[in-house]
Order: C-alpha cells, then structure tokens, then sequence
C-alpha cells in the first residue's frame, strides 16, 4: 500500500462516525434447562444491546426450548464435546468482542461490563473471570486442587501469568478468536485458550468475579479425575509441540545418565582387568545412549520447525483486526 493510500485510509477512518460495539455473548450448552433460561436472562440485563447465541450439544432435555422462549439465538453442535462448540462458535460468529460463559448459571453476569470495559480501555485479548467463592456446593475441594495443580503446571512450564486457567468465563478480542485454532474437543479447551494466549505473548488479564453453585436440578458434566487427567495430558502435549528442545533434552539427559550409570563399572573393570566381562551390559548401555542422542537431535530439529511455525502464527495473528471495528 502506498503512502497516500494509508494516508488516504487513515483520513477515511478519522472520519467515520463511532459506531456501536457489537458484543456477542456465547453460551456452549448441554442438558442444561434448569440453568440456560437463568443465564440468558441474567446476560441480557447484563449486557442489553449484546446478542446471545446458546450452541445445544445434542442435549436430552429441554434446552433448546427454554433459551429459545428465553430470547437466545440457538444453533446446534453435532460433534459431542466442549471443544468442538467452542471452535464453531468462533468460526460462525463475527464481533468486536466476545463473552464465552458456561450455561450453568454460575457465573456473575454482573461482571460481564467491567470484563468488557478492561478489554477496550486496555486493548486487550482475553480477560479472564478469576473464580471466587465462599460455598463449598459450588466450587468442590477435589476440583479447587485439580484447578490449583494444573495452573502450577500450565505456570512451571509457560510461567506464571493466570490463577484460574480452567475458568469457564471469558472476553474476547476479535484478534484472539479468529486466530485461535481450537483443536481441543472436550473441557480441556480452557487449558487450550490459555497456552495459545501464552505463546503468542498475548495482552491479557484476570478479574475476580463471583462463582456461584448450579441451581437445584442442574447437575455438573466434569469429572475430577478423568478430565483432571485429560487436561493434564494437554498440557504435556502442547508442552512438547511448543518446547520441544527442552521436552526431548530432558528425555536425553535422562538416557544418557541412565546409559552412563550402566556403562562405568563395565568401564572401570576394563580399566582394571581389560575385560568386559558383562557384555549385554555394555550393549544396552550403548544403545541406550543411542537413544539419548537421537532425542536430542530431534529436539534441535523440532525446535527450528516449532520456532518457523510461531513466528508464522505470530504474522497471522497481528494480520487480524483487535476488534471489528479496526478492520
């Protein structure tokens, strides 16, 4: 683009009258009637001029019914998990900022505004709802330590910058939803969001916000120990794909002193004797150090791809508006 064509551009944008932010609030759902009428309700005394879109999961129950009569725009995920509505929610919807809540109804919509206010005022591209609850019914012991032991994964291995990556209340800029990948099909998609936010050093931010226990007949779809382990092996996983050079030379550094630790007395009875005298030894000590050579290399390799593959990410993800109204 030539100078008097940006110049032309920026003259263009200067004069176009503000216009209303659009603000699309998203609501992942699945057999959550008890709840889902709540939540849209509560969003939109929240947030008045923002549309509600409720994504059903193959629900048994009433859900579409209720957020329907509720005022919600209801659309429908066919492929079972959380993950997957998440990734056709930000491929569908088009907006300058995006509230992601679960439709449980635990969530404070009264902190929706402020959530948004932070993510224009500071330009932000994601503002996470950092969960704070005084009863026990709605933030369970088991899962408080599962939340608390993964954020001290997620923060050993990318650094610390979150206290509650599982929150399932979010905003949203226009940069981070259409250049976020989404491949994670089931609750480990928070997990996803955060590491995606960490690797493109993106500006983010928490705000405390109230968390409630579901209504009466509402009932939880997490399990502790299943999904607990799930996203833990997410986590391992982006781990190698995002620091593979550390990820295969810790793998190496443990082969070759496993190998070396096999291989010295072998050595010092050849020094002394002359002899090998345990054979089989010697040949797994080597081929163990085999190993740990070939974990290295695989490392530096991967470590040249993974480093062409963030700056290319990078580039795309700075090629997209912040908001909509950038464009």
């Amino acid at each position: 683009m030539t100078e008097t064509a940006m110049e032309n551009r920026s003259r263009v944008k200067k004069e176009r009258p503000p216009r209303e932010r659009h603000i699309a609030v998203l609501v992942p759902c699945y057999n959550e009637e008890a709840a889902i009428g709540k939540v849209v309700e509560d969003m939109r005394k929240a947030l008045p001029n923002a549309t509600i879109y409720v994504y059903d999961n193959n629900s048994k129950d009433a859900t579409v019914e209720v957020a329907t009569h509720a005022g919600a725009i209801v659309r429908t995920e066919r492929r079972q998990g959380k993950g997957n509505v998440v990734r056709r929610m930000f491929a569908d919807i088009d907006a300058d900022a995006y509230v992601l809540v679960d439709g449980d109804a635990t969530y404070d919509a009264a902190s929706a505004p402020k959530m948004i206010e932070k993510l224009f005022e500071e330009r932000l591209d994601m503002v996470v709802g950092c969960r704070v609850h005084t009863a026990t019914e709605a933030y369970r012991p088991g899962h408080v330590f599962g939340n608390l032991m993964l954020t001290s994964v997620v923060a050993w291995l990318f650094g610390k910058t979150f206290t509650d990556i599982l929150s399932g209340y979010r905003v949203f800029s226009r940069r981070f939803v259409k250049s976020f990948p989404a491949l994670a099909k089931g609750f480990e998609t928070e997990t996803e969001l955060t590491v995606h936010a960490l690797e493109l050093r993106m500006a983010i931010m928490e705000v405390e916000t109230p968390y409630g226990a579901r209504p009466e007949g509402s009932t939880s779809k997490l399990s502790t120990y299943r999904d607990g382990f799930r996203i833990l092996r997410l986590i391992l996983a982006l781990y190698k794909h995002e620091r593979p050079m550390l990820f295969f030379g810790v793998l190496a550094a443990v082969l070759a002193i496993t190998s070396i630790g096999l291989a010295l007395p072998i050595i010092f009875e050849f020094l002394r004797t002359g002899l090998v005298p345990r054979f089989p030894t010697a040949i797994l000590a080597t081929g163990i150090m085999i190993l740990a050579f070939l974990n290295l290399t695989a490392g530096i390799v991967l470590e040249t791809v993974t480093r062409g593959r963030q700056e290319l990410k990078r580039l795309i993800y700075l090629q997209i508006p912040l908001f909509d109204e950038d464009a």
